[in-house]
């Protein structure tokens, strides 16, 4: 997977394109003034959105050349991000350490995804918030891009079973029009929600 994202990101152009994600756009006033965890970042289109808001931004990938990309991304907005590259589990960060995370179009493989999930909880302070998009199983009858694996996309009630300290103010299934960079385009079936930490 890391081979498949570093020629991924190595292409010209943004693969996801350079305009934040539509849900986090639409509810960023809602995320927390403190310190913001973006797993799985890839460019930077998101953290870099956030932080130019005033907000501190840790971000990771698995990535090199994710990383490099978001950084000349945070520069040209004259913004700054902490960006580290790396699985979760090799990374230096503590247990209630972040104010809030955001999630977004994160698809890891299921034999460790509730695992990589609640890892990322326990790195979340109580009342802690989190945002959350990605691709549900219904996308499977859309070309719009995600995962072809059937196990790597979500439904409501492995996001429940997944992230189980968390309060939902909004959880649920719908069809959007995707139009993020080259391999995000058209309708599309996502699950999404907002949350905070028991």
């Amino acid at each position: 997977m890391k081979d498949f994202w570093n020629n991924r990101y190595t292409e010209e152009n943004s693969a996801y394109g350079l305009e934040p994600n539509a849900f986090l756009k639409e509810n960023y006033l809602k995320i927390p003034k403190g310190k913001i965890l973006f797993p799985a970042e890839g460019e930077g289109r998101n953290a870099v959105f956030v932080a130019n808001q005033g907000t501190i931004v840790s971000a990771f990938d698995i990535s090199i050349e994710g990383k490099k990309k978001a950084m000349l991304f945070a520069k040209k907005h004259q913004t700054s991000i902490d960006y580290q590259v790396g699985f979760l589990e090799e990374l230096n960060y503590s247990e209630n350490e972040f104010d809030g995370i955001v999630l977004i179009y994160s698809h890891i493989p299921a034999g460790i995804r509730k695992d990589f999930h609640l890892k990322l909880l326990s790195l979340l302070k109580p009342e802690g918030f989190v945002l959350f998009e990605a691709f549900s199983k219904e996308q499977l009858q859309f070309t719009s891009g995600g995962p072809k694996n059937i196990d790597m996309l979500f439904s409501e009630k492995e996001i429940k079973n997944e992230f189980p300290d968390l309060n939902f103010s909004l959880l649920e299934t719908v069809e959007i029009e995707l139009s993020e960079g080259q391999y995000h385009q058209g309708k599309a079936s996502v699950v999404r929600f907002i949350g905070t930490k028991k």
